[in-house]
């Protein structure tokens, strides 16, 4: 405060007082933010008494980044608070939405590895509207289905459209970027017109039940809405896991259908309950799949058949309105099923609809991919139907199988232990498997093993578990395994719903691990006479289990070849289990 008693500050004390610099606060002043109440005789500016709390007020506008016209508005009482509060918050979601938008293309950009000339293509995508956005998919479906008659199907993929909502996120404007991305290419075409095709040629009799053009979708089909299990329907596409039948395909029940009197009605049943019954069916494959999986049950062992044969005849009646229907377990409706599986399995569809999902905000479906791939092993196995030999479970003393386990890893380690990093590129008895691979392998079973003992099944089969060090990987995941084994009391319990001893499930790991030594041995050029002492037991195990399985191309097993006179246990096991052992 001036000295003169005037109450008046000049622009330096009026600065220390509130910590706004004096450029700023003569800035401010110059802009009608902050008028001086007089000046000295020299031209210097005086602020009054009510100066600092007018500079706290202009201070916050400016940081919650309001203009100074718009200030100045609020400072003369042309405008409240309130008023210019809301248009600047207005203001700034726009702005943030602009913010997001740069974002997502600049991660879309680092994530694609994208040219320089993409940036402009990619920019002009994200701000397209939501007509903008339905034609470039309306063009892509009806270009990727040109000449296949399959209405249903076609009016299924152009109802789910990409709909961003209005304030999106980054993740959604990703998805979008993504999406129109995957519609040029030739990979996503090719496998929706021959999804398309299928359709066509396996629904000839599903217009039978209904009027030509009329069909009796739900309206959520008939919308674009995602079914229960988080993926918007393909109709036409045969029912699978995780989609409903298509609009105007026919429905599936979760039983036959109950006799009708054609005399008085003529209404077809109820398809919101046959589209529940596909869904259900859908659901079993994957729980019961993901319990296999959990379980340790190989798809082509003979404790497979069960499971199979319950989700066969849940999945058969959903199949009445089809073109010559299967109507019992057997090789035709085997077929069919893993036709079906194969069919609704293509990697690319599956990522489409998830983008679809993403940008629309709905949740994504469940992931397919572990009950999915054990299913269609096990139907590749056991192309026919045949009775469970539960003998196949018995005979395994739980000691004796820890001992084996010991006794033929101490034997796999030390081939481990030599293998010389040149020796990892080499080829094996494993069609299609190097050193690397078959080490990688082993040392998974290990791990899946473990996982399973400790009640938390694994699901990074593809990962990589070997890293840098194979000797060391190796080593670890048996001591791992063993104190699992020990610790959980694995070797004295059972799982999954058909109640498999846990002890043959290590049992399947010793045989496994034999087997793959041998593999090792043999391509390394080492002795393949592995644990002289638990190999008799090991392949007799080998018989017990998957004796019945059949040696199919879907088979972890070649057919058995002939060992040489007088062969060791374990070569007689790789010839048991397809290997050529001379």
């Amino acid at each position: 405060m001036n000295e003169d008693g005037t109450g008046l500050l000049t622009i330096g004390e009026l600065a220390r007082l509130t910590g706004v610099p004096v450029k700023t606060i003569r800035g401010w002043s110059d802009r009608d933010l902050l008028p001086p109440a007089a000046r000295t005789p020299a031209g210097y500016r005086l602020y009054g008494p009510d100066a600092p709390a007018r500079l706290e007020i202009v201070r916050s506008l400016r940081e919650l980044g309001i203009g100074l016209a718009a200030i100045r508005s609020v400072l003369h009482r042309t405008c409240t608070v309130a008023e210019t509060a809301a248009q600047w918050a207005d203001a700034l979601d726009a702005q943030i939405r602009t913010l997001r938008l740069r974002s997502a293309v600049l991660r879309s950009v680092a994530a694609r590895g994208s040219a320089a000339e993409e940036l402009p293509y990619m920019t002009e995508l994200a701000r397209l509207s939501a007509r903008e956005r339905r034609l470039i998919i309306t063009d892509f479906v009806e270009d990727a289905l040109d000449g296949v008659d399959a209405p249903a199907y076609r009016s299924g993929l152009l109802a789910a459209t990409p709909d961003l909502p209005d304030d999106p996120t980054p993740e959604q404007i990703g998805a979008w970027l993504e999406l129109a991305a995957l519609v040029r290419e030739p990979e996503l075409r090719t496998a929706l017109r021959w999804l398309a095709e299928y359709s066509a040629r396996t629904a000839g009799a599903a217009g039978e039940s209904h009027a030509p053009g009329e069909t009796h979708a739900p309206e959520e089909s008939q919308t674009g809405e995602p079914d229960a299990m988080g993926e918007p329907p393909a109709p036409g596409k045969p029912p699978a896991p995780g989609e409903p039948p298509a609009p105007g395909a026919p429905h599936a029940t979760s039983e036959p259908p109950a006799p009708r009197d054609t005399r008085t009605s003529t209404r077809p049943p109820d398809p919101s309950a046959q589209e529940q019954a596909v869904i259900r069916v859908a659901e079993l494959m994957r729980v019961r799949g993901e319990a296999a999986v959990a379980a340790g049950i190989a798809p082509d062992s003979p404790a497979a058949e069960p499971v199979l044969a319950e989700l066969v005849a849940a999945w058969l009646p959903t199949q009445t309105g089809t073109a010559d229907p299967p109507t019992e377990d057997g090789p035709a409706a085997r077929a069919r099923l893993l036709e079906q599986l194969e069919t609704a399995a293509e990697p690319v569809v599956e990522r489409y609809w998830q983008l679809l999902c993403t940008v629309t905000g709905r949740p994504a479906p469940p992931r397919w991919d572990t009950a999915g791939t054990w299913t269609t092993a096990a139907l590749r196995a056991h192309p026919r139907p045949y009775e469970l030999d539960r003998s196949a479970f018995d005979g395994t003393d739980p000691e004796q199988v820890l001992r084996a386990y010991e006794a033929v890893t101490r034997d796999v380690a030390a081939l481990v232990a030599a293998v010389r990093p040149t020796d990892l590129a080499l080829p094996t008895p494993c069609a299609g498997w190097t050193v690397r691979q078959l080490l990688d392998h082993m040392v998974w079973e290990n791990l899946m093993a473990t996982s399973i003992a400790e009640g938390a099944p694994r699901a990074d089969h593809a990962a990589d578990h070997l890293g840098d060090d194979h000797r060391t990987a190796f080593a670890d995941s048996v001591r791992a395994a063993r104190t699992a084994f020990t610790g959980s009391g694995m070797l004295h319990r059972t799982y999954g719903p058909y109640e498999a001893p846990g002890a043959m499930i290590v049992q399947q790991v010793v045989v496994e691990l034999l087997a793959h030594g041998w593999d090792l041995a043999r391509a390394t050029g080492a002795p393949t006479g592995l644990a002289p002492e638990a190999a008799e037991e090991t392949l007799a195990a080998a018989r017990r289990i998957y004796g019945a399985a059949p040696r199919t191309a879907g088979s972890s097993f070649a057919p058995e070849r002939p060992a040489p006179p007088g062969a060791g246990a374990t070569d007689r096991l790789a010839a048991f289990l397809g290997r050529d052992p001379a």
